[in-house]
């Protein structure tokens, strides 16, 4: 399992639209093949920002298959307008859990 992770600065003012269309955009990255889960946080003190981990079979489900695919530019349409600045994008192997 791969873990991907950013950290998502959402443009003030902007976060219910980002919430809802959020809600909407995640049909197109859970159809994706290798996908496991996906979680985004708000935070607390920064209202702003939100994290977003995804997990993913390999990493090559997440860098070629979903961004090569047509489910992503629906996703970056409906996402990547939000964001300032553009989010750097990390994946993860997992050493421990509980």
């Amino acid at each position: 399992m791969i873990v991907e992770h950013a950290v998502l600065e959402v443009r003030p003012g902007q976060e219910a639209a980002f919430e809802t269309a959020l809600q909407e955009a995640l049909v197109h990255i859970s159809s994706s093949p290798g996908f496991g889960s996906l979680r985004v946080a708000r935070g607390i003190e920064s209202a702003s920002r939100y994290i977003l981990v995804v997990e993913w079979d390999t990493l090559e489900a997440h860098t070629e298959g979903f961004r090569g695919s047509p489910a992503y530019d629906k996703w970056r349409a409906a996402l990547h307008h939000f964001y300032e600045p553009f989010p750097t994008v990390e994946h993860f192997t997992v050493v421990a859990e509980a």
